[in-house]
């Protein structure tokens, strides 16, 4: 069997991996020449994927990368991985989305099979998707575009990726299937379930685009109580830290979700905003969902706030304070740095004068991006004691396993930590919880 794949992001390419490994020919599809250059020399642009287990694929002819789109007509299904972000008013774009449909609906056979995996509200890929792809699609002899469910079959699989844990492997995390009819789930499930060990079939595309969005904002809300009440042990002398620890002892009725400097991600800060917008439509609210956003974005705020407070017990203000900031990606581990806390962390230290640097061996240099453009270039700073001990104030926003904390705590002359890493009792009195 042959697929193509589009979009060879954190997503893309790892799903791409596991297909080939399981004796799929793979063809991956990407708008960004220098990805698929990269690729088809063996070299990863993702941090936690090794050169080796691209060449190993590269060099069996089962995975090969293009920005041909044509080439489709070459595959007997597609799987779409593309980017949902939000637009400036925090709503859905899903133009990501149109434009491939749109790009790949001229070169669809007849008994092809779609799936969307981007994260999006529930009847893009039965409304919209479909929409564009029969409108761009030519049925042969017919003079009309393909039918979606009668001429090509069109799915939904939401991507369930964790970057950087070791434990995660695309091919045992259950793989959620919905089908426009049911011949189409019956197509997709059967494509999935050639490199996914467990396919879970739900009723409609419907169903599963709202299984994914159920899945962030059940962490988005969890986040977000555990955020305010970080707030509220603080100001009653009480550890949230320890609270949560001593919680989690419990075998039954509690699972531990911990506080932060804000969310970061392509999923948990805008996933369940999807479903806010969506909602309206029906003219229902979502208070629960929009309280926790509100909870959550300004955690930024109280961590400054914080800070600004640690350097006034050593009689320093944030204006013309050198700050360090560890951990510019959104998770330990990873390279990943979209919609990171950290960004918004540095921005309101510079409206407040403050003169900020960064440290992180994952991000070497800032890239280009269309929210934090303004930072592109800046380069993290060299890990040493001359280089750490010459700023007024550290702030841990990720706490990676490769930063050594515990020199941290001997360099430093104030830390203000966001993740519970400066677990030394001998450097306590330096450190302040955030």
């Amino acid at each position: 069997m042959r697929i193509a794949i589009i979009g060879l992001g954190y997503v893309g390419l790892p799903l791409s991996l596991q297909f080939a490994r399981s004796d799929t020919e793979v063809l991956g599809v990407d708008i960004d020449q220098k990805k698929v250059d990269s690729l088809n020399a063996g070299r990863s642009y993702i941090k936690h994927i090794e050169d080796e287990a691209i060449l190993e694929q590269i060099s069996s002819k089962r995975f090969q990368a293009t920005s041909d789109f044509s080439r489709i007509g070459e595959v007997e299904a597609v799987i779409i991985c593309v980017p949902t972000p939000l637009n400036k008013n925090r709503e859905p774009d899903i133009s990501y989305i149109v434009e491939t449909g749109r790009t790949i609906a001229p070169y669809i056979k007849p008994g092809t099979l779609v799936v969307l995996e981007s994260t999006t509200y529930p009847g893009t890929t039965d409304d919209d998707l479909a929409k564009v792809l029969e409108a761009g699609s030519r049925l042969e002899g017919e003079g009309r575009g393909l039918k979606a469910g009668v001429d090509f079959h069109l799915a939904f699989s939401p991507e369930r990726e964790d970057p950087g844990n070791p434990d995660s492997k695309v091919a045992h995390i259950p793989k959620v299937v919905g089908g426009l009819t049911p011949a189409c789930l019956e197509k997709a499930s059967a494509l999935y379930r050639r490199a996914i060990a467990t396919v879970i079939p739900v009723s409609s595309c419907r169903a599963a685009e709202a299984t994914k969005l159920l899945e962030n904002i059940f962490r988005s809300v969890n986040i977000a109580l555990v955020n305010e009440l970080k707030v509220v042990y603080a100001a009653m002398g009480i550890d949230i830290w320890e609270v949560i620890h001593a919680a989690k002892t419990k075998p039954f009725g509690f699972m531990a979700f911990y506080p932060g400097p804000g969310l970061g991600g392509h999923c948990i800060p805008i996933d369940p905003f999807y479903l806010t917008w969506k909602a309206r439509e029906y003219g229902q609210n979502t208070r629960f969902i929009e309280l926790a956003g509100e909870i959550n974005t300004s955690m930024p705020e109280y961590v400054v706030n914080r800070l600004s407070a640690a350097l006034n017990s050593v009689r320093k203000p944030v204006n013309g304070s050198k700050v360090l900031i560890v951990g510019l990606a959104y998770k330990p581990n990873v390279d990943d740095d979209r919609e990171s806390p950290s960004y918004i962390l540095m921005d309101l230290l510079t409206s407040r004068g403050a003169q900020v640097s960064y440290y992180d061996p994952f991000v070497p240099v800032i890239r280009p991006s269309r929210e934090h453009g303004h930072w592109a270039g800046k380069k993290s700073v060299e890990w040493n004691e001359q280089v750490v001990s010459a700023f007024d104030v550290v702030l841990i926003a990720t706490a990676h396993q490769c930063v050594e904390h515990e020199r941290l705590a001997e360099w430093g002359q104030l830390v203000v930590d966001t993740r519970n890493a400066m677990t030394f009792p001998q450097h306590k009195g330096k450190v302040w919880k955030a």
